[in-house]
């Protein structure tokens, strides 16, 4: 019989899909998370709503239903020994908060595997990365301190493909999926860290959801794979749309970020490409423009990032500036990504100003 594992989630937002699917397959997670979400949780459980191919509407699944067992709790308690794999689900700015801080630096010197889910891969990681000047990428975190504890050969990253928010009408247990893609996951370097994500890749490709009409099988699945490349893939899709959600004078929806000008959103797409190959991806690692932008129709609403900063967000996740800063160290720069950059920029120093006047 196939171990069953106790996974530690830092972040219940996007947290509770990941472990929504760890549950299915009869895992045990941890959440750590606010006092309003901790209580909730414990209470009612963690409600996802997910589309479903051949399902009318949205599949609601709770937690408290599933084979595996949830609970939250906030992190000052936690002690990182107790689980065999941590993941991180939070916004990477928050990693500096009081806290939160702490127990990632507990995690870190504990040594236990740690799976990140952030647009935003952790400087452990990119040190996996051959030939890249990792002290020249500190000014892209919002604190890179936070991650000076980890063992690079502790960290792998895991690309968080699916789109998922929190509906604003709803409690802040409920999480709704807007595109049902998969997690796709780098290896560790340990041959025992990545057994554990091959084992929950196979115990969630297995597992099934039970309805009144039988059992389903849900989307959203773990992928892991040997090339520590492949979640570099993200960076594309971010650069070409996400961020360029983000206007001088205000925020379009992912799709019009795409489609208005599908040339221009294809040049910096491919640019951003070549980019990972120049660090050492192969061609198949990464994802065709044709797919993504036929993803991006259903993307109606700004990226989360754009809705933080129009929300007065004073820090978010810069991956636009990490991409700027890796291309620069290899002699090369593009005005797309450029003026991009400025714009993000203009609307954080603004909500800093505001932030510091209130």
């Amino acid at each position: 019989m196939a171990a069953k594992y106790k996974i530690l989630i830092m972040g219940a937002s996007y947290g509770s899909l990941l472990a929504t699917k760890l549950l299915m397959a009869g895992h045990t997670a941890k959440l750590v998370c606010l006092p309003a979400e901790v209580e909730l949780i414990n209470k009612e459980g963690a409600i996802v709503r997910m589309p479903v191919r051949g399902q009318e509407g949205l599949v609601e699944v709770n937690s408290r239903t599933l084979p595996g067992s949830l609970t939250a709790e906030g992190p000052d308690t936690i002690d990182p020994a107790d689980y065999d794999l941590v993941a991180l689900a939070m916004q990477e700015p928050q990693y500096r908060s009081a806290g939160v801080r702490e127990l990632l630096d507990k995690v870190a010197r504990s040594k236990k595997p740690c799976m990140s889910i952030m647009n935003m891969p952790p400087l452990p990681y990119l040190a996996r990365i051959p030939g890249l000047d990792i002290a020249g990428l500190r000014d892209c975190f919002t604190d890179a301190s936070v991650w000076d504890s980890f063992d690079p050969a502790c960290m792998t990253l895991c690309s968080p493909d699916p789109q998922a928010f929190r509906p604003p009408e709803d409690p802040v247990n409920v999480l709704q999926v807007r595109l049902a893609t998969n997690f796709k996951a780098a290896r560790f370097d340990s041959e025992a860290h990545t057994g554990i994500l091959r084992q929950l890749e196979s115990d969630i490709d297995a597992a099934r959801f039970a309805t009144p009409k039988g059992a389903i099988e849900l989307p959203v699945k773990l992928k892991v794979h040997d090339s520590i490349f492949v979640p570099l893939a993200k960076w594309s899709m971010l650069i070409a749309g996400n961020y360029r959600c983000v206007q001088k004078d205000g925020m379009r929806p992912i799709k019009d970020a795409v489609h208005t000008d599908l040339e221009a959103t294809r040049s910096v797409y491919d640019w951003v490409k070549a980019l990972c190959v120049s660090l050492g991806a192969a061609e198949r690692d990464l994802v065709p423009f044709e797919k993504y932008a036929n993803a991006a129709l259903s993307l109606v609403t700004p990226s989360s990032a754009a809705r933080a900063l129009a929300n007065g967000a004073p820090y978010i996740e810069r991956v636009d500036r990490l991409v700027q800063s890796i291309a620069r160290q290899k002699g090369l720069r593009n005005e797309v990504l450029d003026e991009t950059v400025v714009h993000v920029d203009g609307w954080v120093e603004a909500n800093r100003k505001k932030a510091a006047a209130r």
